[in-house]
Parts: C-alpha cells; structure tokens; sequence
C-alpha cells in the first residue's frame, strides 16, 4: 500500500479530477446564474429570450468539464466512483434530473412563442438551476466533513446523511455565488437596460453571498483545523478565495463588471479546490469510528490504466481549452432587447400554415378569411 507525501499518478489524477470540477464550476456557474435570474431580470419577451441567448451557443460544451469528471473518476478511481454514486445514488439521480430539465428548458424555451409554452419553462429553468449546485454543494461538503460509512467502504445510513448543517450551508452558499457571477456575466454580455439591470441585481446578491461564504470558509477552516491531513493548503486557499469575492461587490458598484466577474471566477476556482485540498489524500471521509475513509491509493485503478489515460489526457485536455476559449471569444458580442424584438418563430410560420391550410379545406378552397 503506498502512502501519500510523493507526487505521483494517483496524485496527478486526484489533481485533475479537481481540476475539471473547478472548470464546470466556474464556467457552468454563470450559466446557472443566468437561468436563475432571466426570467426576474427580463421584464418582457425579446428581453428574456436576449437574456438566455447569453449562453445558448456554448452551455452544452461546459456540460462536458461534469461528464469528464464523472468518467475520470470511474477510470481513475473506481473505488471512490462506486462508493459515492451509489451511496448518493437518489441525489445524484436528482442533479441528472435537473441537468435534463435545464438542457431542454434552454434549447426548447424559444423553439414556440406560445405564451404558456415559455411561461412553462421560465418556471422549470430558475429552478433547475438552483437545484444544481445546491445538491452539488450538499455532495462535496458531505464527503469531505464525513458520512457513516461500513468497514467495505460502502455509505450506510441512507441519503439523509448528506443533509448536515455545514452542507446544507454550502449548497446555498453555492446558489448565491452562482447567483451572483451570473449576475456580473450579464452585466458584461448584454446593453442598454439589461446591463444596467444585471449590475443592480448584481449588487443587491452581493450582500447575501458574502455572509453565506464567510460563514462557509469560517466553518471549513475550524474543521480543517482538527480532521485535514495537510490544513495549510486549505487555509491558504480559503484566504485567497474570500477576498477575491468580496472585491466583486465594491467592483461592480464602480462599474466594473469585467473586474467583477473575474474576482467571482477566482472565488469559484479557489474555494473549490479548497474543498479537494481539505479532502486530499482521501477521496471520502468516514464518520463511522473503526471504518477508514477512502483514499486515493485504495481506490485508484492499476498503473497501466493510469498512465494510459494520462497520456490520452495530455493530447486532449488542450483542445478542449482552446476551444473553450475560442467559443467564449466567438461569443462575445453584447446583446440587447432590440436583438430579439422580431417576426414570430419559424414553430409559429409553420403552425399559422397548417392553419391557414385546413381553413382552405374546409371553405372548398377559398381564402380562410373568407376570400374576396
């Protein structure tokens, strides 16, 4: 059995799984912030469709930071992957389900101008969106405070013990942050109005996330004090991670969103990997007495599994970088009410035919107006 104080593959795997985590955070953050709000930050129409636009072209491509991550930790480390899905497995089931819910709401939202069809939606999409990080944040917080676990490594005790106090804390802490970097995404990806009106909303969430997040870095901090193997690491990144976010709010207030929304991406990447750091060289903490926690060495797959995916992971990790980076950039354009104030949808020119179609039938071929 190796023990941990050396870098190595089980290591570098552990890093990187943190890593993609930190990536789908950060990026797939603002776009939960985004469906949180649009439905209250777009008072009509052409607004909210301007508002969800923001990040119709690329959401699908920060699904894939979870996807990875969830493969790599299967390939990686089938251990910690069995233990925790299927000890979490109704939680996990309930993300997947608010991720579908999210997906379709974004696709489909816009594809009928019904009024009810989009109403549906604006109702579906602020809640899976909260839902999200909320259950992630209840995940992480749980593996790394500790949950009963039997001398197997198995979960015992059901998914109630995932809902603690410090979890449910950081799942809503995880809410109103997302909230917030939503908010300052906005402020920076539309104009007139909705700018204005993002930067606003912006300010007015900065208030709740700060109390949220330092009561979430306090209460990490004690308890890394007392159970992390390596504190110092968590301490430093606590204390990096919760001034970069407290700036976000004195920056937007001098209307500098761009500054803002980079000190909610540094708070994201940084707070998450405190998360990793207070967990390492375990991948889940036991609360039982007499059962081990998992650790990145008892769980990990063979070393020929391990180096065969570092290599695959060095060709492709690049290119989804660059191209994450060229998508934001492609994307970058400010959009505005004037942008969607258009014609009905081609869903609706299609409907409107059919109808004009069977009124023909039915009136032997005249106009369905009558005719003239």
């Amino acid at each position: 059995m190796q023990t941990a104080g050396h870098f190595d593959l089980q290591t570098l795997w552990f890093v990187l799984i943190a890593v993609l985590w930190m990536g789908f955070f950060l990026l797939d953050g603002f776009d939960f912030g985004v469906g949180m709000l649009y439905p209250f930050l777009g008072r009509d129409d052409p607004e909210r469709h301007a508002l969800l636009a923001t990040i119709l072209p690329v959401w699908d491509s920060y699904e894939v930071w979870v996807i990875v991550a969830g493969g790599a930790t299967f390939a990686a480390f089938p251990g910690w992957y069995a233990s925790m899905f299927s000890g979490f497995y109704l939680v996990f089931f309930a993300i997947l389900v608010a991720l579908i819910v999210r997906g379709v709401a974004i696709e489909y939202r816009n594809k009928h101008d019904d009024p009810a069809w989009r109403r549906r939606w604006d109702i579906a999409m602020p809640i899976s969106s909260a839902a999200i990080p909320f259950l992630l944040g209840v995940v992480f917080a749980a593996i790394t405070r500790g949950v009963p676990m039997d001398a197997r490594g198995d979960v015992s005790g059901g998914q109630g013990v995932l809902f603690s106090g410090y979890s449910v804390l950081t799942g809503f802490a995880l809410v109103a942050a997302f909230a917030l970097h939503g908010a300052l995404f906005l402020a920076i990806r539309t104009g007139d109005g909705l700018e204005t009106r993002a930067r606003r909303t912006a300010l007015a969430l900065w208030p709740v996330a700060a109390v949220l997040l330092i009561a979430f870095t306090v209460w990490t901090a004690v308890q890394a004090s007392s159970s992390a193997p390596y504190p110092v690491p968590v301490y430093v990144l606590l204390g990096l991670g919760l001034p970069a976010a407290a700036a976000s709010g004195p920056l937007a207030w001098l209307r500098r969103p761009l500054a803002a929304f980079a000190g909610t991406s540094a708070a994201t990447v940084l707070l998450v990997a405190a998360l990793f750091a207070r967990l390492y060289p375990r991948v889940m903490v036991s609360s039982t007495s007499g059962s081990p926690s998992l650790t990145i060495y008892g769980t990990a797959s063979n070393h020929y599994s391990l180096v065969a995916m570092t290599i695959i992971a060095a060709v492709f990790v690049p290119v989804v970088l660059v191209y994450q980076i060229w998508a934001l950039w492609v994307f970058r354009a400010r959009l505005s009410r004037a942008d969607f104030a258009r014609p009905p949808t081609p869903l609706h020119m299609i409907t409107r035919e059919r109808g004009t179609r069977r009124g023909d039938a039915s009136s032997g071929g005249a106009p369905a107006g009558g005719g003239e």
